[in-house]
């Protein structure tokens, strides 16, 4: 198996020191992309569960920049050590508990202020008690905890703060302050500066009257701010001085005026607090910039806010287009990224936030309306090239290769600019592309205001030869009157499309091809109806084309009807299922076709096109269904009633499985394999054929073409299984051959700092072409200093050069 899909924005990434790889947390392992080119080059793998935590070691000499070493933790229970330049595993720490964050202080802090007797590494941790969730509801889940990492051990009888949740950790720059948020809290920590093991370290509480959601500290400077869940933004100044500090009235050589701290609540420690509003929703982001004279903000509204932190002044990075969830920036003072809710992450190039490249992951599922009753069509697979379309919350369609696990591209189906506070108005409820990729068809639905102004639109979409993007060709508002679409498909060799409507009948679109310039779509060309059929005049549920075209099938409800769509004739009716069919689907090349039927009596049939009748059926809740192009199989995604999901099983590797893919022999009602997985709600299936350019080579084993069998969960993770390898072993998603040579070589040593020497073959002779320069003034200095002659040497020849030379004159 191969696994993807993964979100790219579930905790915060980091740079490597020299700022040229960005490491990113990918569920159970850490993907490393290159700054420069945006694409993946290398990955950490081990852990078992979602990586919360990557910790780059940070480095306070330039030569020390090429030193590649992180610190990684996971909801496993361990705590692991890497060399990601290889990448190799360099050490591990199992605590045994589940590990939401983790912070190291003592890595941030400056060599002349460290302690040199402390040889341990400490660790602060956000974890959750399991034990104390099973005993009580109402106890308290989340523990800050100390880990010593030299000692390989938990500090055992140490928690530091008890909370409803584990909460996330945040480390100020300079490494001796570290503070978490609890509902309207802040709790912050003061690193003792000669960190032992047992020693406790001083803690001091601000207060605020909304819920509070990301705090971050200054560089330098005793100030520290958080974002609440309605958009205003308090800084606090000076927090601390007297918790932290020894004396009474004159603390750390300041006069302590209790009564003048304006906006600091009761007995917080604290000097001033104010605040500040600009965001209409809860903020997400919060960071200090480097210099510490400006704050970073941002949340729901897609919008990156600059705060001069002396007067308050603002300035904007708009039309990011999602909203974000976190901002952080490298060593090098010129790069910076943003992670955004669409499992994007854009790399930003400072002081002018303009974007450089972007890392775009899958996009994640949202919520829409559903329309009609039926099986998820959000899904639509390309079998050549081995990509999905998907829909987007910005009303767009993403493509994505699942063979290389990046995104290609993204289709705009109507424009819509991001703003929070819309409700959703346009609903794509289907998208279908051609058999050879080269059309796709999607349905926009505009939802009615107050049960007015619905309208659907369907538009058909061709791909351009030059730059391989869809272009829109034809719009068509209305198609079955006022009726929804239920269904779309392609003939599989002419460009001919049918959809069917609930407002019971079906239309056959047939596209007049015409001149198609260089790199151009084609230029008057267009769809147009051809024929419009109907049964008796029954909702019309779903279609299918065979696999030469020669037969039509279209659901009427609970039949089936057989058309001739070259004449449009009517052919046979089979079928009286107990519940509408919600899909067709003909078995690669052979004479079977599949329906599935949904509602109170679920069903999977399978008929036979010789026989016109039923040959086996099975009473199960489908999902999705997938068919082979060339063979004789299928596979579908059936969900497992409640009482029957795996929630009782101790291995957690059958845990939460909800879902089973069973893959038939279509003569045969045996399955010919299963497989049991997880989030099958929202799911989708397809056959797929990889490249061998896609692969790598052990995996093609000579063979053109390999097979392919993918499942796409509820949150759009993925997984592709070998149909004719073997699957006992989960395998990565392997990174496209030549990506390698797309990242800047690392330099070491004396390279690294002088660059390059030139390779010089010994008898090699370099000539190098001369001529004499007519203005020899200008260039008789020119060269290195030590190759120059003497300047009384140089002084008359340059004289020289000035005179006007006169030729002899014969009397």
């Amino acid at each position: 198996m191969r696994t993807g899909g993964k979100s790219y924005v579930s905790s915060p990434p980091a740079f490597s020191n020299d700022g040229k790889r960005l490491l990113v947390c990918t569920g159970n392992t850490v993907s490393i992309f290159s700054t420069s080119t945006g694409l993946q080059i290398a990955s950490l793998e081990g852990h078992t569960g979602s990586v919360t935590s990557v910790i780059v070691v940070p480095t306070s000499s330039p030569a020390g920049k090429i030193l590649c070493y992180c610190w990684t933790a996971s909801l496993d229970g361990s705590i692991r050590y890497w060399d990601f330049s290889v990448p190799e595993l360099m050490k591990k720490v199992d605590i045994k508990m589940p590990i939401f964050s983790m912070v190291i202080p003592s890595l941030f802090v400056q060599p002349a202020e460290r302690d040199e007797k402390s040889t341990d590494l400490l660790a602060y941790l956000s974890v959750e008690d399991i034990k104390e969730q099973e005993n009580k509801p109402n106890a308290m889940h989340g523990q800050i905890r100390k880990c010593n990492l030299t000692a390989s051990r938990l500090i055992g009888g140490l928690i530091l703060k008890e909370t409803p949740q584990p909460e996330f950790i945040t480390v100020s720059p300079s490494g001796k302050f570290f503070g978490i948020r609890n509902k309207r809290k802040l709790h912050i920590w003061m690193v003792p500066s000669k960190d032992s093991g047992r020693f406790v370290a001083k803690k001091i509480t601000l207060h605020h009257t909304k819920k509070l959601t990301v705090l971050a500290f200054h560089q330098t400077e005793r100030i520290v701010a958080a974002g609440d869940v309605t958009g205003r933004i308090l800084v606090w100044r000076g927090f601390g001085y007297q918790t932290f500090c020894t004396g009474h009235e004159l603390v750390c050589g300041r006069l302590v005026n209790k009564e003048d701290r304006p906006g600091v609540r009761g007995s917080d420690d604290a000097d001033s607090s104010s605040t500040w509003h600009w965001h209409s929703g809860e903020v997400n982001v919060l960071l200090f910039s480097s210099d510490g004279a400006y704050l970073y903000s941002g949340g729901k509204e897609g919008v990156l806010v600059v705060w001069q932190l002396e007067t308050g002044k603002k300035k904007f990075l708009p039309r990011i287009g999602s909203p974000l969830q976190y901002f952080t920036y490298s060593a090098d003072p010129t790069l910076s990224s943003i992670s955004c809710a669409d499992n994007q992450i854009h790399i930003l190039k400072m002081p002018s936030m303009e974007i450089l490249k972007s890392i775009s992951g899958i996009k994640l599922p949202y919520s829409f309306p559903e329309i009609h009753e039926g099986l998820c069509s959000g899904f639509a697979f390309d079998y050549a090239s081995g990509s999905v379309a998907l829909r987007t919350v910005n009303y767009g369609i993403q493509f994505y290769s699942l063979l290389d696990d990046r995104g290609i591209y993204e289709v705009q189906i109507c424009e819509r600019n991001h703003q929070p506070a819309d409700e959703i108005t346009v609903v794509v409820n289907i998208v279908a592309l051609s058999q050879d990729g080269s059309m796709m068809s999607t349905v926009e639905v505009k939802l009615p205001e107050e049960g007015i102004g619905g309208l659907v639109c369907l538009k058909f979409w061709a791909l351009s030869s030059e730059n391989k993007k869809f272009s829109l060709s034809t719009v068509i508002y209305e198609p079955h009157r006022d009726s929804g679409i239920s269904a779309i498909a392609f003939h599989p060799t002419r460009h001919v499309a049918v959809s069917s409507s609930y407002g019971g009948d079906f239309k056959i679109w047939v596209c007049n091809d015409g001149i198609q310039q260089k790199g151009q779509v084609l230029q008057s060309s267009g769809w147009a109806c051809l024929a419009v059929g109907a049964y008796k005049k029954k909702p019309m549920t779903a279609v299918a084309f065979s696999s030469d075209g020669s037969v039509l099938a279209v659901a009427a409800e609970t039949v089936i009807t057989l058309w001739d769509p070259n004449k449009n004739v009517l052919v046979a009716v089979i079928g009286d299922t107990l519940t509408p069919i919600v899909s067709l689907s003909f078995a690669g090349k052979s004479e079977y076709l599949v329906s599935v039927s949904q509602g109170s009596k679920p069903q999977l049939s399978v008929w036979s096109m010789s026989k016109l009748s039923l040959s086996w059926s099975y009473k199960l809740q489908i999902e999705a269904v997938a068919c082979t192009v060339d063979l004789s199989s299928f596979a579908v995604l059936a969900l497992l009633p409640e009482s029957s999901v795996c929630m009782e099983s101790n291995d957690s590797t059958f845990q939460r499985r909800d879902g089973v893919i069973l893959l038939f022999n279509v003569t045969d009602p045996v399955p010919v394999a299963t497989w049991s997985v997880r989030k099958a709600k929202g799911g989708g299936l397809a056959f797929l054929q990889g490249k061998p350019s896609s692969l790598e080579q052990n995996d093609s084993g000579g063979n053109a073409q390999q097979a392919f069998l993918v499942y796409i969960n509820g949150d759009h993770e993925y997984v592709l299984f070998d149909l004719y390898g073997n699957d006992e072993n989960e395998l990565r998603i392997p990174r496209v051959e030549g990506l390698f040579g797309l990242e800047e070589t690392g330099k070491h040593g004396y390279a690294s700092i002088y660059g390059e020497l030139p390779e010089i073959q010994r008898n090699q002779t370099m000539l190098v072409p001369s001529l004499p320069s007519e203005r020899p003034w200008e260039t008789i200095f020119s060269g290195s200093s030590h190759n120059l002659p003497p300047l009384t040497k140089l002084c008359s020849a340059f004289l020289q050069s000035l005179m006007e030379k006169r030729t002899a004159v014969v009397e």
